[in-house]
């Protein structure tokens, strides 16, 4: 028995150590291209945190109109008054949209979102700091709502192929909940 179970605690330390490995490969390919990804194409694109550069770039590439800014108003803060002075260099509306991914949204603040990501002059940018998990959830939001790309499909951008780990006691998991409780709204069965 003691054998057994030295084999079985060897084995599953190996499944873990394979696991951790792919998910440290995932998310270390994911953040190369600062996480930029296309929600629908010539619409909406997500990324982290762009750089004055990167917003050129995509500004230039993608024709970006808007960029909404998922972590909060900033100001004084070397990143934030970089993206707002390139913003109106560029002639790209700005727009801060404050979330937290520790803090589950309600409905209505879910809601607000998608009102947002609904009127701004598209091509839009979204982006939080990694570009995993609130700009996973705005990206969902997006896909369900304005999209119409169905449940699996949104709720794919809440994924690790985007950073986005959906661990309860990571406090990152209330982005999850959030889309959730937004099933019903978004008119998905079963919800």
């Amino acid at each position: 028995m003691r054998s057994f179970r030295c084999v079985s605690i060897r084995a599953w330390a190996a499944s873990l150590v394979g696991v951790v490995a792919f998910a440290g490969c995932a998310l270390a390919a994911t953040h190369l291209n600062n996480n930029f990804h296309v929600i629908v194409a010539g619409e909406a694109y997500r990324s982290a945190q762009p750089s004055a550069d990167e917003i050129r770039a995509y500004r230039d590439e993608y024709h970006i109109a808007t960029i909404i800014n998922l972590r909060g108003e900033s100001p004084g803060r070397a990143w934030y008054d970089a993206e707002i002075k390139t913003a109106k260099d560029l002639g790209i509306r700005h727009v801060d949209f404050g979330l937290s991914a520790r803090m589950k949204l309600l409905p209505r603040q879910s809601l607000a979102l998608i009102a947002l990501m609904r009127r701004v002059p598209k091509p839009v940018l979204i982006h939080c700091q990694a570009g995993s998990d609130r700009t996973g959830l705005a990206s969902a939001l997006y896909l369900a709502a304005l999209a119409k790309a169905g449940e699996e499909r949104s709720e794919a951008q809440l994924s690790i192929r985007f950073g986005h780990i959906a661990i309860p006691i990571l406090g990152t998991y209330e982005m999850d909940q959030s889309f959730e409780a937004m099933e019903p709204l978004l008119g998905f069965p079963g919800s």
